[in-house]
């Protein structure tokens, strides 16, 4: 198939962009500088310079494309709306990356017993509602005559294949720890994230391409942990002493507002049947304290 990515220079995009290319798909990946259109030309994907506002580019890559996938941004929405407007009629897959911090809830580091399913979303809290109104947007779109898909990813592990980028929430607390010399986690610690391995993320993405039911959301996780077991880890990889439970104000002036309070500081914990039952999705990785332990570093 002929692909367009966007966000191809970025850990989840160029991953995906990455695997796509592997398995013999032809990828064309949206880009912002010269630098980052050689970089995807070393890996065999077709640089497209431009921005997420640029409209004009959007619109032709998508109808020339087989099928879309966005993976630049999950709050973007006139990009979206874009997208959706090149494809619509077309029955071209269209697979929009969104993230689960939408069910988080900023606990500041204490355990919650909920646990959310694709079938059973709650109501976004203020901070997410514009996310989640473009998830649901997205869904909506398959009544349009378009393939589409919300794949709603939970915290990402692993090394980045092909593109050299760190993935979003353990890179900040590693930096941090390296910085400090001492591992901290918001709060107690006790906040429990799903979670999933990066190849595995792919692989779902290239399993979608082809056997996506159009309107379909589905939650992409393979295990769960609580951060003070994923910092314990990350205290032992680098030989620190024990991880160290860190105020809000002070994580939040560390990370900022949102990194701190949804993706550090909450709990996200859901369960994915789509992928598994729709799609034939196994993931082959399951252990997010055992890769912080061995691979990591």
């Amino acid at each position: 198939m002929n692909v367009f990515v966007t966000g191809a220079a970025g850990f989840i995009g160029g991953s995906i962009a990455t695997g796509l290319v592997n398995a013999g798909h032809h990828v064309t990946g949206l880009v912002r500088s010269a630098e980052q259109a050689a970089e995807m030309t070393a890996l065999g994907i077709t640089p497209v310079i431009g921005t997420l506002d640029d409209a004009t580019v959007l619109t032709e890559q998508a109808q020339k494309a087989d099928a879309v996938i966005n993976a630049a941004s999950s709050d973007h929405r006139a990009a979206v709306e874009t997208l959706l407007a090149a494809l619509k009629g077309s029955n071209k897959p269209f697979l929009h990356t969104s993230g689960s911090s939408i069910v988080g809830d900023a606990s500041g580091g204490k355990a919650s017993e909920v646990i959310y399913f694709e079938s059973n979303l709650p109501e976004p809290t203020v901070d997410k509602a514009a996310r989640v109104a473009i998830d649901n947007l997205i869904l909506a779109a398959a009544t349009d005559g378009i393939n589409s898909a919300v794949i709603c990813n939970t915290l990402i592990y692993g090394h980045s294949l092909g593109v050299k980028r760190d993935s979003v929430q353990l890179p900040r607390l590693l930096k941090q720890a390296r910085k400090s010399g001492v591992v901290r986690h918001v709060g107690s610690g006790q906040n429990i994230w799903s979670n999933v391995h990066i190849e595995d993320v792919v692989a779902l993405y290239l399993l979608a391409l082809t056997k996506n039911v159009p309107g379909t959301f589905y939650f992409v996780e393979s295990s769960e942990a609580a951060f003070i077991d994923m910092t314990t880890a990350i205290a032992q990889a680098l030989n620190l002493g024990k991880p160290q439970d860190w105020p809000l104000a002070e994580a939040e002036a560390e990370w900022g507002y949102e990194m701190a309070n949804y993706g550090l500081g909450s709990n996200s914990r859901v369960r994915g049947k789509h992928a598994r039952e729709l799609l034939g999705w196994a993931p082959k990785r399951t252990s997010v304290v055992e890769w912080i332990r061995n691979e990591m570093i």
